[in-house]
């Protein structure tokens, strides 16, 4: 069995931990990310050599750190990176072309990077292969309450090992819920498990343009692909869909609310480092900081570095609009933490002002950065541990611990770690421009423009 991992959402309800360049998947609070978590289980299914990620562009080196983290290695050409997101029907489509081009009657499981799952599922994924072959399988959950946030699924006529899909239902209100629950419907879980057969003959009935650009000997134009879900695109659609429901714990991880139920409760309800003095059901994240709270119920608390969201438990959805809001106002709270990981290592702001900035830059034993300019601001590199070989223009220059050199705009540039640790350089920016859009690359390892 081979195993697809889609890796492109943003998780903008979990603002201010998830951001657009370090998304919810990503995140590593007390251990492994839910993405790691993905390729774990995805391990257990298939070879490494088996599993493709499906993620985008500015994505693709955080996957990349991540695996190898795990100590795992996947081939090269199982990482794809999307130039754009279009959703989840052309992710799919791309990574089961690959897999059919070297195992053309193959299976594989289709697993969202950002959800919790029980391992009791795996079982029941390997059981439901031969159902597979004849149709389009989807994984629904037994609805542990009337959910508001899910989609759901309607079980129909009885297969072996499943069941007909009936319809397929969005999210609903509160009262329709409870009917959908009552009359046993499953919540959709976005798990699927495909035969290469299967998906490209249901594909060409209901999709023909997407399903040939995905079989043509041409190469795939992203930005031609129509943004489309599964379920919208095919499951929908198709005649061949069949539903098995999982039982395993799950959960989306969508919300605060989301998380704060797989969350350990203490007698109180609260979730999270604190002090509580007649506090109930409330969730507190904010690393590094005494909190106390008094006297509240049913809060929502996360403070990061450079943002704080204080919000009631029952409106966790709308955290979703208050980044839009952000969004409006071209805020970068919304795209990057105070620190940032790049492909050669990461850099922490420490202090940003319209002016001015200091970044404290690390560079991972022997990489470097792009051969680059900047039009509006200079860089003064101070550094504080290790060694950094450095070109301005036409000359190249070491320095050591305590050195410093100052990069003047619109000199070319780059900075580079030849040795075996990291190194650690104090960079400050000055400027009336300092936004990471004033970049103008010449060369770059990593394949960035």
């Amino acid at each position: 069995m081979k195993s697809i991992i889609l890796a492109g959402g943003v998780g903008t309800r979990l603002w201010p931990l998830s951001r657009e360049h370090y998304p919810k998947q990503f995140i590593q609070l007390d251990g492994p990310s839910l993405f790691q978590q993905t390729v774990q289980r995805a391990a257990r299914l298939s070879a490494p050599d088996e599993i493709y990620v499906v993620t985008n562009e500015i994505h693709q080196y955080l996957v990349k750190n991540q695996i190898e983290e795990l100590g795992l290695t996947i081939p090269e050409d199982h990482l794809l990176a999307e130039p754009a997101g279009k959703n989840t029907l052309p992710a799919i489509a791309w990574a089961m072309q690959r897999i059919a081009s070297v195992s053309p009657h193959a299976t594989a499981v289709v697993f969202p990077s950002d959800h919790l799952l029980g391992d009791a599922a795996l079982d029941q994924i390997r059981a439901a292969e031969p159902l597979a072959k004849k149709y389009l399988v989807t994984f629904g959950i037994p609805p542990a309450s009337p959910h508001t946030g899910y989609g759901y699924i309607r079980p129909g006529k009885r297969l072996a090992g499943g069941n007909i899909v009936d319809e397929f239902r969005e999210k609903p209100d509160e009262k329709t819920a409870k009917v959908y629950v009552k009359k046993g419907y499953l919540w959709n879980s976005g798990i699927f498990l495909l035969s290469t057969d299967c998906f490209f003959a249901e594909l060409k009935r209901y999709q023909p343009e997407l399903c040939r650009a995905f079989t043509a000997d041409t190469p795939v134009d992203n930005a031609a692909l129509e943004s489309i879900s599964i379920d919208y695109g095919l499951l929908e659609h198709s005649k061949k869909v069949a539903v098995v429901a999982l039982e395993a714990p799950w959960s989306d991880l969508g919300t605060f609310k989301a998380l704060y139920d797989v969350e350990q409760h203490d007698p109180e309800g609260n979730v999270g480092k604190a002090e509580f003095l007649a506090a109930r059901n409330n969730f507190i994240h904010a690393p590094g900081k005494h909190v106390g709270l008094i006297g509240v119920h049913d809060l929502i608390v996360v403070d990061t570095a450079d943002a704080l969201l204080v919000c009631d438990t029952a409106h966790a959805e709308q955290v979703k609009q208050l980044v839009s809001r952000y969004n409006e106002q071209d805020l970068e709270v919304t795209k990057f933490h105070r620190k940032v990981y790049r492909p050669w290592g990461s850099y922490t702001i420490l202090e940003d002002t319209p002016f001015y900035k200091i970044k404290r830059v690390t560079v991972k034993p022997r990489q470097k950065l792009s051969l680059q300019l900047h039009h509006h601001r200079s860089e003064h590199w101070i550094v504080v541990s290790g060694t950094a070989e450095v070109v301005l223009n036409t000359e190249t220059r070491m320095l050591h611990q305590g050195e410093s050199t100052f990069v003047r705009s619109g000199t070319k540039h780059r900075l580079k770690n030849p040795g075996v640790i990291p190194l650690e350089v104090i960079e400050v920016q000055l400027g009336e421009y300092l936004r990471e859009d004033d970049i103008v690359r010449f060369e770059d390892d990593y394949g960035r423009e």
